[in-house]
């Protein structure tokens, strides 16, 4: 996975997890192109991707921010995001797992666990 895409979903889920906050500032590209040792442009590019997304805004000359949950527009994230869901529980069925596990799995994941 190219390393864009490996700190979108980390960024991701640090927002999801409510580790980062609603309107808090992300550090800015350089900061964490210095802190990560990856090129700025892998930075504003998965900035970008989120930004796309949805799950940040940006303020010209002020950085990043973490877009607060009421405000993020997530219908048609839902529906892919859905349809993947159904797609990974068919094959999970196909391979033998029991429906209570896949409902287990769900459950610990809704309460903020790993789900494994």
């Amino acid at each position: 996975m190219p390393v864009y895409e490996q700190l979108t979903e980390k960024i991701k889920e640090l927002i999801v997890h409510n580790v980062l906050k609603s309107d808090e500032q992300l550090p800015s590209v350089r900061e964490l192109a210095l802190e990560l040792t990856v090129n700025p442009n892998t930075i504003q590019k998965a900035y970008r991707e989120l930004e796309r997304q949805g799950y940040i805004y940006s303020i010209p000359g002020k950085g990043s921010f973490v877009t607060p949950k009421e405000k993020i527009d997530n219908s048609r994230r839902r529906e892919e995001l859905m349809e993947q869901l159904k797609k990974v529980i068919a094959e999970l069925l196909y391979l033998g797992v029991p429906a209570e596990e896949i409902r287990e799995t769900v459950e610990k994941t809704r309460k903020g666990g790993k789900g494994t």
